[in-house]
């Protein structure tokens, strides 16, 4: 499912109208023809949509992800694929007013990067990787990995943010992101370690041990590599469910 598929951003559209259209065989912006809505609505969905085509050939779909609810945001990702950047971090403790981030892993479009406390993780290369994004996905990031570099770093983190914990909630998919990726069968290739894990190795690699460090970056890795393919994962149900539904000759 495409952003041109949707209506929801629209004020006074919610999933029950634009269910509606859909089922009338109103499943692409280029089909919507103020039918089925009344002419305030229809008016605000035709404005919505020649703005709509201006963003997306700027490749911008920040307007679409603040309309969005949280839960809906997994519809922006097939149109910036290539450009969405998997998020995670590795900290000392809970709280960024008192703990350190110590690793910072990103994915995208294949390639997975970590940067390292003290080494080369800074301000400026985090903000120069989010920049060049055009979607952030974490997940529980909203709540914790973006405040927390924000925090820590003094940044704005302004890239559009899609956090898989609430698209996957949507699906009946609850806890943590290990035990969602084994409810999935979404493979690691090392064993699980806690964030309890990830301080001490931080701690131990402190002391001397480049190993820890080594450990510690790969467990930081394959969190964030794994995003993807639950991702992928994730919007092929909620298509099926959401979109699929009510419309499936669309």
């Amino acid at each position: 499912m495409r952003i041109e598929n949707s209506f929801i951003p629209v004020r006074g559209v919610g999933e029950t109208t634009e269910r509606r259209l859909w089922e009338h065989g109103i499943t692409h912006w280029e089909e919507f023809d103020g039918s089925v809505v009344g002419d305030t609505v229809g008016q605000r969905i035709e404005t919505f949509i020649d703005d709509g085509w201006t963003h997306l050939e700027r490749g911008d779909v920040t307007v679409f992800a603040e309309a969005l609810p949280a839960s809906s945001r997994w519809r922006l990702y097939e149109n910036v694929r290539k450009s969405t950047c998997f998020l995670d971090i590795e900290t000392t403790g809970l709280d960024a007013t008192h703990n350190d981030v110590t690793t910072v892993s990103l994915h995208r479009n294949g390639d997975t990067t970590t940067f390292v406390a003290g080494r080369d993780l800074t301000a400026g290369r985090l903000e120069s990787e989010l920049e060049a994004a055009s979607l952030l996905v974490t997940f529980n990031g909203q709540r914790f990995d973006v405040p927390f570099l924000e925090t820590c770093f003094d940044l704005e983190v302004s890239t559009p943010h899609l956090d898989l914990m609430y698209p996957c909630k949507k699906l009946g998919l609850s806890g943590g992101l290990k035990a969602i990726e084994r409810e999935l069968g979404i493979d690691r290739d090392m064993p699980d370690i806690s964030g309890r894990d990830a301080v001490r190795l931080w701690h131990e690699y402190e002391r001397g041990d480049e190993g820890s460090l080594e450990t510690l970056v790969e467990y930081n890795r394959a969190d964030t590599r794994n995003m993807e393919p639950l991702l992928d994962i994730v919007t092929d149900r909620l298509h099926e469910q959401v979109f699929e539904a009510a419309c499936p000759d669309a």
